[in-house]
C-alpha cells in the first residue's frame, strides 16, 4: 500500500496480520523493509510495520528537502492515518536517527525500542578524517574530481541526495536519545566498523532505561549474519517488556 506525505509517495505494509500495536520497522540507508525479513519470519505471532523509506524500496525515488526530521514526522502521520493505539519499534542503523526523534516526542505512545547499530551520534574523528576533507575542499576548490572521495553510500547519490544525506549524517541526535523514556534494548555487533561498539556504550549511557546485548564477532549487519542470537535476544526482550 502507499501513502503520500509532503508529496511523496511512501511504500508500506503490515507483515504477518495487520495490529492496532505493530512492532515497527525501521530500516537502514540504501536499503528497504525487506531486509527485516529473517525477523518477522521467526516471529509469526506478531504483527510488523514495514516501511520503504524514499527513495529506497518500492517509494518515491525523487526526494527534495527532506531531512531527519522529515523523516520523524512522515513516520507520525502514517500512524496516524493508520490509527495506531501503541507500537514497539525496531531500528536498524539509519533507522535509530528517526526511532530517537519518534520515541522521545511520542513518549506515550512506543512502549518499547530496540536500537540495532543505531546511527545518530557524532562520531569520534582521527587525522586521517580531516586530511580527507581538506583534500576534498582543496580539489573542489580547483575544479577537480572529488567521486571517488566519501562512503560508497554517498558516491551513489545523486547532488540533491547528496544535500539530503549530509544533512541527515551531520545531525547530532544526542539529545533526543537522552529523552527517550521507554524500555529500550541495545544490540550491537561486537566487530561494527559502521558504527563502533563505544556508540552503542554511549547510547546505554544516554537512554537511561536500557540494556545491552553485544553479539560476539559480529558486524553491522549482526541481525542478518547472526539471526539466532539476534532473534533470541529480542524475543526474550519483548517477553519482559509484555
Amino acid at each position: 500500500m502507499f501513502y503520500h506525505y509532503c508529496g511523496v509517495k511512501v511504500f508500506y505494509q503490515f507483515k504477518n496480520h495487520p495490529s492496532s500495536c505493530p512492532v515497527i520497522l525501521l530500516h537502514g540507508w540504501g536499503v528497504d523493509s525487506q531486509i527485516f525479513k529473517s525477523v518477522w519470519q521467526a516471529f509469526p505471532e506478531r504483527s510488523f510495520l514495514c516501511i520503504d523509506f524514499p527513495p529506497f524500496g518500492r517509494s518515491q525515488k525523487k526526494l527534495e528537502n527532506f531531512s531527519i526530521f522529515t523523516y520523524a514526522g512522515l513516520l507520525m502521520s502514517l500512524c496516524e492515518h493508520l490509527h495506531l493505539e501503541k507500537c514497539d519499534i525496531l531500528a536498524h542503523s539509519f533507522g535509530g536517527r528517526i526511532a530517537s526523534i519518534f520515541a522521545s516526542i511520542k513518549c506515550s505512545f512506543v512502549r518499547s525500542c530496540i536500537f540495532v547499530s543505531s546511527a545518530g551520534l557524532k562520531p569520534r574523528r582521527n587525522l586521517k578524517y580531516f586530511y580527507k576533507i581538506y583534500k576534498y575542499k582543496i580539489l573542489k576548490k580547483f575544479g577537480r574530481s572529488t567521486l571517488n572521495l566519501g562512503s560508497k553510500d554517498y558516491q551513489l547519490l545523486d547532488e540533491n541526495m547528496k544535500k539530503i544525506f549530509n544533512s541527515i549524517v551531520n545531525e547530532d541526535l544526542a539529545p533526543y536519545f537522552k529523552s527517550v523514556k521507554c524500555k529500550s534494548l541495545i544490540v550491537w555487533g561486537e566487530k561494527d566498523t559502521e558504527t563502533p561498539l563505544y556508540m552503542a556504550k554511549k547510547l546505554h549511557r544516554y537512554i537511561k532505561n536500557s540494556t545491552l546485548e553485544v553479539i560476539k564477532d559480529a558486524g553491522h549487519f549482526c541481525f542478518l549474519t547472526n539471526a539466532l542470537s539476534f532473534n533470541k535476544i529480542i524475543g526474550k526482550f519483548w517477553e519482559e517488556s509484555e
